[in-house]
């Protein structure tokens, strides 16, 4: 008979509070394990994007966390979401199912939930981030920046599309992350237009820009935008910086853009990043190996978030399936999980969808979009590639 906590006193050091830390967080920690998170952040984000579930994959895991209630308290409702032109005409509209999925919630609120569900077991250390990795025959000796050094037997890079883990123990980010060409941003404001549920999308070539009402709080407004640009590299956390790109890119722009620049000029918090790929041959090396975004990200690719959920469940697994031995664990978790995340990921292509390139590809994508079997294949293919996994079954956890 297996040990009820097959991972009693493992320890291990997640960098990253995101959506796939917390969820790792939890499942080891049911198996016994001694876990650690550290995020570089001060407290948990309030910004980003809605984020959705799809098929029997994806919600069979937060079920078996606990979480769904929670979740769906919480959901968002997802509406459809409507490209217009200048003048507010309706182009084409994209169906709720398509955009949002089978439970969608604001990434704040899935970040919360998970980690309040698994703070009663698990470490967390804010406003710190993982300084120097040193493997040795019995464990890992970490220096943090600000909680200074530990020996953990296990580290996990949960830590986003430019890991701070991956660097130090993969290398540099130039050999994993290929940036597509755009950047993306999101910012809250005060809803003064009156926006309802359904996202407008107003498009030029290669710039889209997007509001809809905030589905907890009507009376605030979420603004997304998505344009070409190259890959600005520098500080990412410089917030003036990042609005004067945004800026620069939709000056001059018609529709409701020059009102979303003015909330922008306000807004307190910014989410801005690239729109790139990453591909790291092994997921894994020595006692560290990577989760989410940090090994298989795409960003705005589709199913990331419920594809780290999963991947939280299945590394947990394999490591209480291996009793913690990581030279039999790791291996098994990429051999499961490779394949289903790079499924995904080659197919997605968010940049040329959202905002194509030249005015000839923004006509082609109107005219396909237009076509009702064309979204109906859309919302299969999507479904599909989030729930052909066949999910193994781990030891039960305490």
């Amino acid at each position: 008979m297996s040990h009820p906590l097959p991972l009693r006193g493992l320890r291990v050091l997640v960098s990253g509070a995101g959506v796939a830390g917390p969820a790792l967080a939890w499942w080891l920690t049911r198996y016994g394990a001694e876990v650690t998170v550290v995020e570089l952040a001060p407290a948990l984000r309030t910004s980003g994007f809605a984020v959705d579930f799809r098929g029997p994959t994806h919600l069979r895991v937060l079920s078996a966390m606990g979480v769904l209630d929670d979740l769906r308290a919480v959901q968002t409702h997802g509406g459809a979401m409507s490209c217009v032109d200048e003048r507010g005409r309706e182009i084409f509209r994209l169906p709720a199912e398509f955009a949002g999925g089978e439970l969608e919630v604001y990434r704040r609120d899935l970040s919360g939930i998970l980690h309040r569900r698994s703070a009663d077991r698990a470490e967390y250390l804010f406003g710190d981030r993982i300084a120097a990795l040193t493997e040795t025959a019995d464990g890992v000796h970490v220096e943090l920046d600000r909680a200074g050094a530990r020996v953990v037997d296990l580290v996990v890079g949960a830590d986003g599309l430019r890991s701070g883990v991956r660097r130090l123990a993969f290398g540099p980010d130039s050999e994993y992350v290929r940036h597509l060409g755009y950047q993306l941003a999101g910012w809250d404001m005060p809803n003064d237009l009156g926006v309802g549920a359904v996202a407008q999308q107003y498009n030029v070539p290669g710039r889209m820009a997007s509001v809809a009402a905030d589905q907890r709080d009507p009376a605030r407004a979420g603004v997304f935008v998505v344009f070409t640009a190259p890959d600005p590299g520098g500080d990412w956390y410089d917030l003036d910086q990042q609005k004067k790109i945004i800026g620069t890119a939709f000056d001059g722009l018609g529709w409701h853009v020059p009102h979303l620049l003015a909330g922008l000029r306000d807004a307190p918090e910014l989410y801005f990043d690239s729109i790139s790929k990453v591909r790291v041959p092994h997921w894994h090396t020595g006692r560290t190996v990577l989760l989410g975004d940090a090994a298989w990200g795409v960003t705005l690719g589709g199913m990331g978030v419920g594809t780290g959920v999963v991947g939280g469940y299945v590394l947990a697994g394999e490591l209480a399936a291996a009793g913690g031995d990581h030279r039999v664990a790791l291996p098994a978790y990429e051999r499961r999980l490779r394949d289903y995340a790079m499924r995904w990921q080659r197919g997605a292509s968010p940049g040329p969808f959202l905002a194509p390139a030249t005015a000839g590809g923004l006509w082609a994508r109107n005219r396909l979009l237009r076509n009702r079997q064309v979204q109906a294949l859309l919302v299969r293919g999507t479904r599909s590639l989030a729930t052909d996994l066949d999910l193994p079954r781990y030891p039960a956890v305490a």
